[in-house]
């Protein structure tokens, strides 16, 4: 008997009022421990699948997280299991300080006093910012509020860590060390994500979307090898796996 998926999606739809159809039938079931890459142009309909896995968007179809599917008087029990952290890190942080923001989500799932501080802490402590408790969010560096963000994330402890676009607007120094970060976690991840060469680093298995339905899922190095497929995708090789434009060799 095989394992039985930490997350299942099937015949997963979603339209836009006015805008036709986002999602088309989308369907796939990640194990304990995968990680994978969410992989597509932009308006491939990445972002409104996340949001749907987390019940922010209503689709229709079945999202089943843990053994719970997902419905109207289930989301707070999903969320405490699949927890997501935004494209834009301002878009979760609205605490006057940084510990009030990480402590707003166990909070919410009835942890009190000591045992809040402990697991804020331990969170701001895995992404490096316990120095910014006291900070107030909006005078952080870019950089600084997505690791607040995570910690945010980690705070919840959830099985599933989804993450949209998480080295967006990063520094090359920020970047590197975002990545060398979510190499130690050991969480279920689905990463939607532009940056193949970070989606590389970090996911051994990737789903491609194009125009709502998947193109392409299984090991991600196969799928950025398939040149129709990355095209027929409008995505491109990593940069890694591009031919250098003065001696044409390339890293893989």
């Amino acid at each position: 008997m095989g394992v039985a998926p930490v997350l299942l999606v099937k015949g997963l739809s979603f339209a836009y009022a006015g805008n036709g159809a986002a999602l088309k039938g989308v369907g796939f079931s990640i194990a304990p421990g995968e990680r994978v890459a969410l992989l597509g142009a932009n308006g491939a309909g990445k972002s409104t699948l996340l949001w749907c896995l987390v019940g922010i968007l209503a689709g229709r179809g079945k999202i089943e997280v843990a053994g719970t599917a997902l419905a109207a008087n289930t989301k707070a029990e999903v969320r405490k299991n699949l927890v997501l952290a935004f494209s834009e890190p301002d878009d979760q942080l609205f605490m006057p300080t940084v510990f009030e923001d990480v402590a707003f989500g166990p909070m919410n799932l009835g942890l009190e006093s000591d045992d809040l501080e402990h697991k804020v802490m331990q969170a701001l402590e895995t992404v490096g910012a316990a120095h910014l408790k006291s900070r107030p969010p909006y005078r952080l560096s870019h950089g600084e509020k997505r690791s607040v963000a995570i910690a945010t994330v980690l705070a919840m402890s959830p099985d599933i860590l989804v993450m949209d676009e998480p080295t967006s607007s990063l520094d090359p120094m920020s970047r590197a060390r975002l990545i060398e970060l979510l190499k130690t976690f050991h969480h279920t991840k689905i990463i939607a994500t532009h940056d193949l060469d970070m989606a590389m680093d970090l996911c051994e298995r990737a789903i491609v979307l194009h125009q709502g339905r998947i193109t392409g899922d299984g090991p991600i190095m196969k799928l950025l090898q398939d040149e129709e497929l990355l095209h027929r995708s409008r995505l491109e090789r990593p940069l890694r796996m591009q031919g250098c434009p003065i001696c044409g060799s390339s890293s893989n």
